[in-house]
């Protein structure tokens, strides 16, 4: 199990300092959707620079154009590309032939997608490198969890690698553990805290342990 920081809420030089407190106990390191639309794949670009050792995910939520997409975040050093799930079957092809061209990898969002499990199945077949299931901040407003659509992932792909995002803290990672995803996405758990270098330190080693 892999560490995620997803950066949503800065800007670049913001983004680069705050990693440069937690980038011992992370893994990836995600430029959020609202940084690449307030900043541009320049955002990704310093990133992979200031940080060469990371992996980098660029959070595009792509939903047409999947190739052409890919290719210009894979070129800005993205090592990892976000899809929807909901996006066309051709427009998932598109973004797995464009990432294998660049040695780059393909996560799919499965944020609002209705059957969970018929479409995972889909997805593994289409090649993905990665599903992750997304409770996002609007359903998290209201209690909302990731848990469930995590197990059923689980239990019908075949290939690809599984990941969780939406909310999760300190407090709930044990649970999320227990689920054994291949990559845990936490943004607010650590950025919107004080002493943001114990809190990673601390959930690392949870994943660690589990």
């Amino acid at each position: 199990m892999k560490l995620q920081l997803a950066l949503d809420l800065v800007n670049i030089p913001e983004a680069i300092e705050l990693v440069k407190e937690v980038e011992p106990y992370i893994d990836v390191v995600e430029i959020g959707t609202p940084v690449v639309i307030n900043e541009g794949l320049k955002a990704v670009k310093e990133m992979k620079a200031a940080f060469p050792d990371l992996t980098v995910l660029a959070d595009l939520k792509i939903m047409d154009a999947a190739g052409y997409e890919v290719s210009q975040a894979s070129q800005a050093g993205a090592d990892i590309i976000t899809i929807l799930g909901t996006a066309e079957d051709q427009s998932i092809q598109g973004a797995v032939e464009e990432a294998k061209k660049h040695n780059k990898k393909i996560l799919v969002d499965m944020i609002a997608v209705k059957d969970i499990e018929t479409r995972a199945k889909e997805l593994d077949e289409l090649g993905v490198d990665y599903i992750c299931v997304h409770t996002g901040y609007d359903l998290q407003a209201v209690g909302k969890n990731s848990f469930e659509d995590l197990a059923t992932i689980k239990s019908v792909v075949k290939q690809a690698q599984t990941a969780i995002a939406g909310g999760i803290k300190q407090e709930t990672l044990p649970e999320v553990i227990k689920h054994q995803p291949d990559l845990i996405i936490v943004g607010g758990g650590i950025t919107s805290k004080e002493d943001k270098q114990t809190v990673a330190r601390e959930m690392k080693e949870l994943i660690q342990l589990g």
